[in-house]
């Protein structure tokens, strides 16, 4: 059989061919020809066979293949058993599929006895396969050969992005793609969609659910360890580490993996936690959760179902390293020496905290909450360290007896721009997997480095870095340089009580449609009633902070336009509705059709890394 070559190859040609051979349709409505070779390829029909161009003929043999390559469990077609024609041995790399497609009854022999397996296939012949596949036979049609099966072929909309339009007219690879892809969601003489006999379905939009599709054709979760390439059965073309396109070299033991043979791909996943089992859930009959260092994570694999289960090795109070997958979950569970590197953040809150003590009992120990480089806050029960809320401290454990140490950690000095591409901070380029934390208060979020793109860092705005081997950025906490990790809402009433040095101030705030009071106190925020940014916890403030108006305009994608000036919207903007004088928690869709009525506001300059972050409908 040919050897197999993998998606990259195919999406790349549909890219280098983007000016000869539009990815869009030559036929009205048809899908983008990326996603077109992504459903197929997730599904197994598509295998690369067109050497990544596909603007070359497709030969009968090929087309075969990729028609039994779309029947149930067709994908386990092997060699023939006997030569189903003479111009086909059994040593032939097709005869496997031509004998299956013979069996099912998709194709026959020319007059000749002869099956020309090099030969081209022919518009009328592929329109054909495609409905016998769909289980229409002869008598369906009216008419000549080939005149009803085009017919039924351009009702069914078979024929959407094929290039091919008369009966003999020589199908190419590309036109082969869109005929198998428009198929899935083609229904069969029986009714149902052609996807469904594989096992999937189609999205809301009545197309193949590429997602799904990949989801259900990915195999793992399995933990890295030495050379787990040569486990797989086959080379990875595109490796994904943390989400990031990466390479095979920079997995490393204990990572998660998941894989897609029909893709050639591999997504690595790196996140762990370490710490010591408080919590299993509902039972250690039934573990579906499992609690370790003050957060609580789904358990997603059978392993590590059985690992925490009273079947298993671990136990409350163990200390443990937990592997966590691409949803988050616990993949794996290993000894506390499995946690690779060390956790580096902010502190939030330093308290006493309570732990099971393996025999039933428990005990208290001096706690701290975590704000990590990852966004996510973790707990760690710790002796007395001395540790400050607010500063940066670097966690490590130790792996043999799982003892938590932390230490403090100096701010850097680093300032400098990045550039416009978000490539590069000052002389440094970030890390393909850069960490980055812009924390404001007790609150934090995790950014890209095009976040950063064309901002000017000055001094005091990054609170700590690190390099890698290679001089790159893989580290970096900001102190609050977008405003991204800022809360919005509306403040809906402010009063004040008494006179002179009495004067008690009372707030009240709409955050995400919720109503938060500030009582009677001394603080005199500079804010006025209207869009504000809440910092810190919304049940006791750090500070509030008014909004400034870009003015009234309408959306257009991610912009606010007013008159000639454009505002970027947050990934997060807060919509409200100002009716008779109250505020009423909306939607971005009825901000999109509230034209002349939506007014922005924004928390600092667009060049200061600011953004819209409400949206008044009046």
């Amino acid at each position: 059989m040919k050897t197999k070559r993998f998606f990259a190859a195919i999406l790349a040609a549909c890219l280098t061919l983007a000016l000869a051979l539009p990815c869009s349709a030559a036929a009205g409505n048809a899908a983008p020809l990326t996603e077109a070779v992504q459903a197929l390829t997730a599904l197994g029909i598509l295998d690369g066979t067109a050497g990544g161009d596909l603007s070359r003929p497709v030969s009968r043999a090929e087309f075969i293949a990729l028609a039994v390559k779309a029947l149930p469990g067709g994908s386990g077609v092997g060699q023939a058993s006997f030569s189903p024609y003479p111009d086909v041995p059994r040593s032939h790399w097709a005869s496997g599929y031509v004998e299956a497609a013979v069996g099912r009854g998709l194709v026959t022999a020319y007059s000749d006895g002869t099956f020309r397996p090099d030969q081209g296939v022919k518009l009328a012949e592929g329109a054909s396969i495609a409905l016998a596949l769909l289980g229409y036979q002869a008598g369906d049609f009216s008419g000549a050969y080939p005149t009803g099966q085009l017919s039924m072929y351009r009702n069914l909309r078979l024929d959407r992005g094929v290039a091919a339009v008369n009966a003999a007219d020589p199908l190419s690879w590309q036109d082969g793609v869109y005929l198998f892809y428009n198929l899935l969601s083609v229904r069969t003489r029986e009714g149902a969609p052609y996807i469904q006999s594989l096992g999937y379905s189609l999205d809301a939009a009545g197309k193949p659910d590429v997602v799904a599709l990949i989801n259900g054709q990915m195999e793992g979760p399995v933990v890295a360890q030495g050379s787990w390439s040569s486990n797989l059965g086959f080379t990875p073309s595109k490796v994904y580490r943390n989400g990031v396109l990466s390479t095979a070299a920079a997995v490393q033991n204990y990572d998660v993996l998941y894989w897609n043979p029909s893709m050639g791909t591999v997504w690595a996943y790196a996140k762990k936690t370490t710490g010591t089992i408080q919590a299993i859930a509902p039972s250690g009959a039934s573990p579906a959760s499992v609690t370790v260092a003050g957060r609580t994570y789904d358990i997603e694999s059978s392993a590590a179902a059985y690992a925490l289960s009273d079947l298993g090795q671990y136990r409350l109070g163990d200390n443990v390293t937990l592997l966590l997958g691409r949803s988050g979950g616990v993949a794996a569970v290993a000894d506390v020496t499995a946690s690779a590197g060390e956790r580096l953040g902010v502190v939030l809150e330093v308290s006493n905290g309570t732990y099971p003590d393996g025999n039933g009992g428990q005990y208290t120990a001096q706690t701290v909450t975590l704000m990590a480089t990852d966004g996510q806050t973790y707990q760690y029960q710790t002796r007395g360290s001395g540790t400050r809320v607010g500063s940066m401290v670097r966690v490590s454990v130790d792996g043999t007896s799982g003892q938590v140490t932390l230490r403090g950690l100096s701010s850097s000095t680093l300032s400098g721009r990045v550039d416009r591409s978000g490539a590069r901070l000052d002389s440094y380029p970030f890390a393909q997997d850069v960490e980055i934390l812009d924390v404001s208060g007790s609150q934090g979020v995790v950014l890209r480095p095009e976040r950063l793109a064309g901002l000017n860092l000055d001094r005091g705005k990054v609170r700590y870095y690190a390099l890698n081997g290679k001089k790159e950025i893989e580290t970096l906490v900001l102190n609050d340089v977008t405003g991204d990790a800022g809360q919005y809402g509306i403040l809906t009433r402010m009063d004040s009580m008494g006179e002179g040095m009495s004067v008690a101030y009372s707030y009240e705030f709409d955050l995400n449609g919720q109503t938060y009071a500030i009582p009677g106190g001394t603080t005199r925020y500079p804010v006025s009633v209207g869009p504000v940014q809440i910092a810190g916890s919304p049940a006791d403030p750090e500070r509030l902070r008014s909004l400034t108006s870009a003015g009234t305009g309408e959306l257009s994608g991610n912009q606010l336009i007013v008159g000639s000036q454009k505002y970027t919207l947050s990934d997060s903007a807060a919509v409200y509705e100002y009716r008779e004088g109250k505020y009423y928690l909306s939607s971005l869709a009825r901000a999109e059709a509230a034209s002349g009525k939506l007014t922005g506001w924004y928390d600092k300059a667009e060049s200061e890394g600011g953004r819209i972050r409400v949206l008044v409908i009046r």
